[in-house]
């Protein structure tokens, strides 16, 4: 395990995405309104400053990014800054903002939306198409936490983390979701479960918010193993690189006294991860 963000630490960190033409990992501070990005070439930390809440980035097919802020989905180009917004999902709810979010096979986003305040079931989940059409597919949820979307784009893993519990959900192929059925209930001690991805076997790694590590579970849901991180909070993981072999890894630093509270990590995560997908329109 290595701290690979310098000095720069989040008071939420979340979102890491794994950039292959830039060679780099891009993370949010969802409170601290800022972009950050990490330079694999030599270690180098970039950010921006963003004008409101940023819950996540995705890359865009025909370039550029997409960002869920609270005002909704937007493009969002870096050099030099400029936002262009696409949708807000929930006009006039300032309450709440945006969390979460992965895209899918078919050039889909699925994100959700929470309370600032992380009480209250205000939060949704919503799908946005390609078309730029967005559905609002699920709800209601506190925290929003995922999704970790299957290759063939059929099943997803997503959470509420005020439940603590992970749910497995069809995808149907109208782009509608089925029932949330529960996968993994999270065991006292754990903490509770925060961002998730899949890899390339199958095996799902989920942050433990409150418990300080990162763990492997197997596709029937048992706890395979687990990585200790030296921060309370974590929220999220990426797997990277030009063979997805390395694990980065962020932090909140919101609420908490530690040293490294907030630093985005790098530890080896012993298997391979899947491609990131883009967004289609």
């Amino acid at each position: 395990m290595r701290m690979v963000s310098g000095g720069v630490r989040s008071i939420l960190g979340e979102g890491p995405l794994w950039s292959a033409p830039d060679n780099a990992v891009f993370w949010v501070d969802i409170l601290g309104k800022r972009l950050n990005r990490l330079s694999l070439e030599d270690d180098t930390v970039a950010g921006w400053d963003m004008p409101e809440a940023i819950g996540w980035v995705i890359e865009r097919e025909r370039g550029g990014l997409i960002a869920g802020f609270a005002s909704g989905f937007a493009e969002l180009d870096l050099d030099p800054l400029a936002i262009r917004p696409i949708v807000d999902p929930e006009i006039g709810v300032v309450e709440n903002r945006m969390n979460d979010a992965k895209a899918d096979c078919f050039g889909r986003i699925w994100a959700g939306t929470m309370p600032f305040s992380c009480s209250g079931e205000t939060g949704a989940f919503y799908r946005l198409d390609p078309d730029r059409s967005c559905t609002r597919v699920d709800a209601p949820y506190t925290i929003p936490n995922g999704p970790a979307i299957a290759p063939d784009g059929a099943t997803m893993f997503h959470t509420d983390t005020a439940l603590r519990t992970i749910f497995r959900i069809a995808i149907r192929d109208d782009g509608g979701l089925g029932a949330r059925t529960p996968h993994i209930v999270f065991e006292a001690g754990w903490g509770s479960p925060d961002g998730m991805t899949l890899d390339a076997n199958g095996h799902l790694w989920v942050a433990h918010w409150g418990a300080g590590r990162v763990s492997r579970f197997d596709p029937a849901g048992s706890l395979e193993r687990s990585i200790a991180l030296p921060a309370s909070q974590i929220t999220s993981m990426t797997f990277a690189g030009p063979d997805l072999d390395r694990m980065f890894v962020t932090s909140a630093a919101d609420g908490v006294d530690e040293q490294h509270g907030g630093a985005l990590f790098e530890v080896d995560p012993g298997c391979r991860g899947l491609p990131t997908h883009k967004f289609g329109g």
